[in-house]
Order: structure tokens, then sequence, then C-alpha cells
């Protein structure tokens, strides 16, 4: 018989680091305690959340329920044929600490997306992405658990309908399947993703004009590191905000009242405006409201400077908004999602 912790503290397991209280919690390392849990839930007709690195979600100050935060770990190479490896990974094990650990086995893709907070399980669900490399590109397929049917299903990544920072995961099935375990096409031959300009000219700065993989991966850890506050040290979720994307008229028009505006071609007809720029821009960079604020290094971060709210963190975010919707007629959404559900 599963033990649930009844009023659990999970301060630690979001990466704002607010005070939070689940009614009841408990952690599941294998599919039989999953499968339990999920039954305990059903009988007693619990809400449910699924919780993973808690590093793209708000939480409020209490959780009705149950929440579930599924551990499982362990990395399996699958196959090995022609200069590619299919590698699967459990969902509980951390998303940066893999990273490196695939440096270690010479298999490469993913260390653009080095440094980003969570957990493996968590990454398809919101496509993270950075540098000009998203989940997406490198997914092979996905291990689930489909609480509808209650069986065990493969995913490929077309059945995930990946799109900017969105899934079948995060809209179109949102609730419906539990992703146990995650399966990545990578390269043993290295090639280098260097599309981002920001990236690139930082690697040939420090002179590494074909840079290897670590090269990479080291330069990624270090502009990230001067960008953006660790969660253990200035509690944030990243980037909070989406990067708006416009029609190319609209962008021509802000481009022609706005000549430093920061965006770059989405698909044809279209342009991706990068958000940070725009928050800045309409005065919010450094800005502190309560316990609150905009990160000073970049204002595309939300911070929990220590006694802050959720309350405070989405009327702060309400206010950027309206601020950024008033001076450009651009609408920002959040890329962290709120549960309970605040809309």
């Amino acid at each position: 018989m599963l033990e649930w912790i009844t009023e659990a503290d999970l301060s630690k397991a979001n990466s704002f680091g607010f005070k939070v209280t689940a009614e009841r919690y408990i952690s599941v390392t294998h599919l039989s305690e999953l499968k339990q849990a999920l039954n305990d839930v059903k009988e007693n007709g619990w809400p449910l959340l699924i919780l993973g690195g808690g590093s793209n979600l708000i939480l409020h100050e209490y959780i009705p329920g149950a929440v579930i935060s599924v551990d499982f770990t362990g990395i399996h190479v699958l196959a090995d044929e022609d200069n590619q490896v299919v590698v699967e990974v459990d969902a509980g094990e951390n998303w940066h600490a893999f990273i490196g650990h695939l440096l270690e086995m010479g298999l490469h893709g993913l260390e653009n997306l080095a440094l980003i907070p969570g957990s493996v399980g968590a990454a398809p669900v919101q496509n993270i992405g950075a540098y000009g490399v998203e989940v997406s590109d490198r997914l092979h397929s996905v291990i689930v658990y489909d609480s509808q049917t209650e069986d065990i299903v493969q995913l490929s990544n077309t059945d995930c309908n990946f799109r900017y920072r969105n899934s079948i995961f995060k809209s179109e099935e949102k609730g419906r399947y539990i992703i146990l375990r995650v399966r990545f096409l990578l390269d043993t031959l290295y090639s280098p993703s260097l599309e981002y300009s920001a990236l690139r000219n930082y690697l040939l700065d420090a002179g590494f004009e074909h840079p290897e993989a670590h090269h990479v991966y080291k330069a990624v850890c270090e502009i990230r590191s001067s960008k953006l506050p660790d969660p253990q040290r200035l509690g944030n979720a990243g980037s909070f905000f989406e990067n708006p994307v416009v029609s190319e008229t609209q962008y021509m028009d802000l481009k022609a009242a706005h000549p430093s505006l920061v965006g770059y071609p989405e698909r044809p007809g279209y342009y991706k405006l990068a958000a940070g720029w725009l928050i800045d821009q309409a005065g919010w960079k450094g800005v502190r409201v309560g316990g609150v604020g905009v990160y000073e290094k970049q204002a595309l971060v939300l911070v929990n400077h220590g006694q802050g709210t959720v309350a405070q963190l989405l009327a702060l975010a309400s206010q950027i908004r309206e601020s950024v919707q008033e001076k450009y007629a651009v609408t920002l959404h959040m890329e962290p999602r709120t549960y309970p559900p605040s809309e």
C-alpha cells in the first residue's frame, strides 16, 4: 500500500521557491507504483497534478487533491547504426545532468540545451529550446502512460505535434498522457548547430572557429549563467514569456517606428520578436514589486526575491503584458503554466 504524504511542503519542488503545500503527495519510482497511485486518485476522485522538475510551473499556495512526482531514472542505448544512436532516458532524470552524460558518451545534438533546469520528462511538454535548437529536433519518440486507456503507448515525434514552446502534452491532450521515458536520436559524428548568432560570436571571440561539442556545451553554460539566475539562489522559471510571432506587415511597421527592434524571420510572412527586448524597452528590467521583480540582467526573467507570492508574480506579469500591449500592440504569452489553472 502506498504511503501518501499529507500536507506536503513543495517549496523546494518549484523553481520559484514559493511556499506551497500539497494536500497529498507521493514520489513514484516504478510503473507499478504509478499505477497504484493513479488508482487511488481515480477511486477517490482527487484532482491530480503530475509533477516533473517544477521548473516551468507556477504553483499556487495550496494544491488540492494529489500530486504525483514521476521519479523514474535510467539511461539506455537502444540502437547504434550509421553514426546515429537512439538513447532512451527515464522521465525523472535531471535534464542538465543528462546532457553532460551524453557528452561523456560521445553523443551529440543536444549540447545547445545545456543548463536548462528541470527533468527530462518535462522537456517535451514545453518543447524546450535554446540557442537555435529545440527538443523536437532530436526527439525520436516518447513512451507514455495513457490515462484514458490505461495502456503504455509510444508516440512518435509527429504524434507529439510539436511547435514553438508547445506540444500535444500541453494543449490538445493536456492531462491525458504521463511521460515515462523519452527517446532521442543523436549523432556520434559532431556537427555544431551555430545558427544562433550570439552563440556563434561567443565561440569566435573565444578562438573556436571550428568548435567541438564540449566547447559549445561550455559556451552555452557560460552564456546562460551570465544572463539567467540560478534558481537555487534566486527563484525563477527561466524565460517567463514566449517570443511573440507577428505578421511581416506588423513587423515592418514596428521596425519603422522602433529601428532597434529585435526580430527574426519565423516562417514565410511572419517574424518572431524578442520578448526580452520589448519588456526592456517598456522600462521593466530590474523593476521590483514587493517580493518579486524583473531580473536586472535579463528582462525576460521574472524572479522571486525570497518573500514573494504567486499573486504578486501574476500581478506583475499582467502589468508587463498590458504595458507591452499598449506600447507595441503585441500580446505576450506566459511560458510557465499555473496550477491550479488561473484562467
